[in-house]
């Protein structure tokens, strides 16, 4: 198959199979881009991680442990999807390991309080689904099926967090402020999320045109800003923007601008919590190589 039909195959929009042929260069950008949303799913049990043994009822450990589940099995997921490319999960991990591949900015911020818990699950996960349900209709086959149930329980995360936050906004004062300074700490690492302007985004265009990605970083940005202000207003919170304005001949809202020497100090690895996240997951990986070769020698064992 030629670029010119693999290209014609995409804009009829049928999915792009692991058999299928396709460009080096389509297969090198899903693996950039899965294995960062793998290695995303499972750095960012950690923040949340932290609050198991300390949330404030046996109801709020149970939602909780089920969603760290939940986001180890996204993980699974897609590393699934990204070896279907013919790279090994084992790769994969030293990429992550060798700061050869990527994560997520916002996991590399601390989780100071209960409320940190509600705004990663309203204001992260919110976010996250925002990109990811543009994903369902990516243009890889294993890649689209895989976000169909992620984006069922990430739906689920996303009114867990925003039940938190409504909880304490309408609690204390101590509590309220609370839920506010976490708001103030999250927002804007939130909305960096989802990547730079599309303009200083290498990777944009042909991710477009291969229908990897449906919508820009700035369209999902806006999507996300949109939906998110008036479930802050609702529960009494306040968007730390002071730029923050509807725009009614646009029928957007209007937001500040983002520090993007933050956002690339981050993802450079000079976040509060980059060494503690990635020290973390080596020792964990390190500790947990016991397993793997147990479950290969009894794999091999039973197919002799």
């Amino acid at each position: 198959m030629s670029e010119i039909i693999f290209q014609e195959r995409i804009e009829a929009e049928k999915k792009i199979e692991p058999k299928n042929w396709m460009p080096e260069k389509y297969r090198k950008h899903l693996i950039r881009q899965i294995s960062q949303h793998a290695h995303s799913e499972i750095i960012g049990m950690q923040p949340e991680g932290e609050w198991i043994t300390r949330a404030p009822s046996l109801r709020a450990k149970m939602i909780l442990l089920a969603k760290v589940q939940d986001e180890a099995g996204h993980g699974l997921y897609l590393y699934s999807a990204c070896e279907t490319l013919g790279i090994s999960r084992e790769e994969l991990v030293n990429q992550l390991h060798n700061q050869e591949a990527k994560y997520s900015s916002i996991f590399n911020y601390p989780t100071l309080s209960w409320a940190d818990v509600g705004a990663i699950g309203w204001l992260v996960d919110g976010a996250a689904i925002v990109n990811q349900v543009s994903l369902q209709r990516t243009s890889y086959g294993p890649y689209s099926r895989g976000m169909v149930k992620i984006c069922k329980e990430e739906s689920f995360h996303q009114r867990q967090g925003y039940e938190i936050m409504t909880e304490m906004a309408r609690g204390t004062k101590e509590q309220k402020e609370m839920a506010q300074d976490a708001l103030n700490r999250f927002w804007w690492p939130s909305i960096m999320m989802f990547g730079p302007h599309d303009s200083d985004s290498p990777n944009s265009g042909n991710a477009m045109k291969w229908k990897i990605k449906r919508q820009t970083n700035d369209e999902l940005r806006q999507s996300f800003i949109d939906k998110t202000v008036p479930q802050a207003e609702i529960i009494g919170l306040k968007i730390p923007d002071p730029d923050l304005k509807w725009n009614e001949e646009r029928g957007h809202y209007d937001f500040g601008e983002i520090d993007w020497d933050e956002f690339w100090n981050v993802v450079n690895g000079n976040g509060p919590c980059n060494d503690q996240r990635l020290k973390h997951h080596k020792k964990a990986h390190d500790e947990g190589r016991w397993v793997r070769d147990a479950a290969k020698a009894y794999a091999k064992k039973i197919s002799n």
